[in-house]
């Protein structure tokens, strides 16, 4: 038997869809998206590729797996040019095969076209069963490709136009760069649901889903691309911005980015991941004390908030937990059963820290719960006298449609359970997550623009799923 240990253990979190990255002007263009691509590993670990130009023809490679076991010396010396896009991929929208890993690679009338996608599309469904009934023939089965068919049928004459065109027909979260042989552009969705930012390594302008990549490259970062926002970039003429599409009266910035997704160290929305994850923890402090003798993390997404509660309590923070960082798939079955087998290869307990002590377990968030529950019995079994999870984000209820792996409301386990039964199940001595207000409060004045619809059932009507196609009822 087989473990895939991404699947056993990543069961109780939350995955984004992907990042992306590209770069205009640079004569190593293929390599600095390798490095940009490798630091938005984080964002996607089931394919990655990237998609060259030298100005008269496209040079195009993707793969299964992580990043650096994709790309070689060899295959980025073929990927010849000065202009690139890369992407890595986590589905939420299609399988995970090979003809779903993008760049998506076509020829069209205009001549080659490459397209990297960060988010998901609403009707993805009725728009695919209008181009099968036109004659459209699919590989794959991503959202992604919908949006490059669009494009491909599209009577508009230039890029632009031609991307607006395809845009102006779908619903829902998209940070896309799209590449001719010629020219880059990047549009950010109207709701402005996933981060994309913008700027320069030397006289070369780069993209990328968070900063942590220019940082990876050396490059200097400028700001975020507004919601709605075409930024063009032409081999010869001057960076162009245009108001594609109007923003949205009420703008949807994911706020899990800045709870879990996003790197710490990256900028996303303008925001300090980091600082706002320390005020966070701040705030659970706050809202739901605890005596105890230690603050520890589940690492790594939850370290930052941990932090903050450890300075906002003045309870010592310590390293509960390890990680083991090198963990991948393994195809090794233990012959005699180890019990929580899948949580022992990623974690584990460190006795000295916990043996005999009244512990803060923070958490960035509690999903289906079964992976917590095993945490907990391991940290128990160390020796913790009492265990007190605080958890950085409110109960998670409701599915998301905007490129987060949500898994079906049967199995979200606030969705079915009480706080008090909550706590029960997990197995812990008291349990206390942020609140909706508490979170919100941690990105100042700008909490208006955040979406929560994954704490509150209530999306927005304009990028909501039709009913045909939605699997679950979102009328609330």
């Amino acid at each position: 038997m087989r473990y895939n240990i991404n699947a056993m253990y990543f069961s109780d979190k939350l995955h984004e869809e992907c990042g992306v990255f590209g770069i205009f002007g640079h004569p190593e263009a293929s390599r600095l998206t390798y490095l940009g691509l490798y630091a938005l590993q984080h964002r996607g670990q089931e394919s990655a590729g990237i998609c060259t130009s030298d100005g008269n023809k496209h040079c195009h490679h993707v793969g299964m797996g992580l990043v650096a076991d994709i790309f070689n010396m060899d295959t980025l010396d073929r990927l010849t040019g000065d202009m690139a896009i890369g992407h890595v991929r986590y589905s939420t929208a299609g399988s995970s095969i090979i003809t779903n890993a993008q760049p998506i690679c076509v020829n069209s009338k205009i001549g080659p076209l490459a397209l990297a996608h960060n988010g998901n599309l609403v009707n993805t469904d009725e728009l695919k069963a209008k181009l099968v009934q036109e004659g459209a023939i699919f590989s794959g089965t991503t959202d992604s490709e919908v949006m490059v068919h669009l494009m491909a049928r599209s009577r508009k004459e230039t890029l632009p136009e031609i991307v607006i065109d395809a845009l102006s027909q779908v619903k829902g979260a998209y940070s896309i760069l799209v590449m001719s042989k010629d020219t880059m552009i990047a549009v950010r969705d109207p709701m402005g649901f996933r981060p994309f930012c913008i700027g320069q390594v030397n006289d070369a302008w780069v993209l990328a889903s968070e900063t942590c990549a220019f940082d990876m490259v050396g490059g200097k970062y400028f700001h975020d691309l507004n919601p709605g926002e075409m930024v063009i970039i032409p081999k010869n003429g001057e960076i162009q911005s245009i108001q594609a599409f109007p923003p949205a009266k009420k703008l949807q910035q994911c706020i899990f980015e800045l709870v879990y997704f996003a790197r710490p160290d990256s900028l996303v929305y303008s925001q300090s991941v980091m600082q706002f994850r320390k005020a966070i923890g701040h705030q659970l402090a706050i809202e739901h004390p605890a005596k105890a003798d230690v603050v520890i993390s589940i690492p790594d997404s939850a370290n930052c908030h941990a932090i903050g509660f450890a300075e906002q309590s003045g309870i010592p923070y310590d390293m509960g937990l390890i990680r083991n960082h090198y963990i991948g798939r393994t195809f090794i079955e233990p012959r005699q059963s180890i019990r929580d087998f899948g949580v022992k290869l990623k974690h584990n307990a460190v006795s000295s820290v916990l043996n005999g002590k009244r512990v803060v377990v923070v958490d960035d968030s509690v999903v289906r719960g079964t992976t917590s529950r095993k945490l907990m019995k391991m940290i128990r079994a160390a020796g913790a006298r009492e265990i007190h999870l605080r958890i950085a984000s409110p109960p998670y209820t409701d599915p998301c449609y905007y490129g987060v792996d949500t898994p079906d409301p049967s199995k979200l386990i606030a969705a079915n359970m009480t706080v008090e039964q909550i706590r029960e199940y997990i197995g812990v001595d008291s349990i206390g997550y942020i609140s909706i207000e508490g979170m919100l409060s941690c990105v100042g004045t700008h909490s208006h623009k955040f979406c929560t619809s994954c704490f509150t059932g209530k999306y927005p009507e304009e990028a909501l799923p039709n009913c045909e196609t939605c699997k679950t009822c979102s009328s609330k």
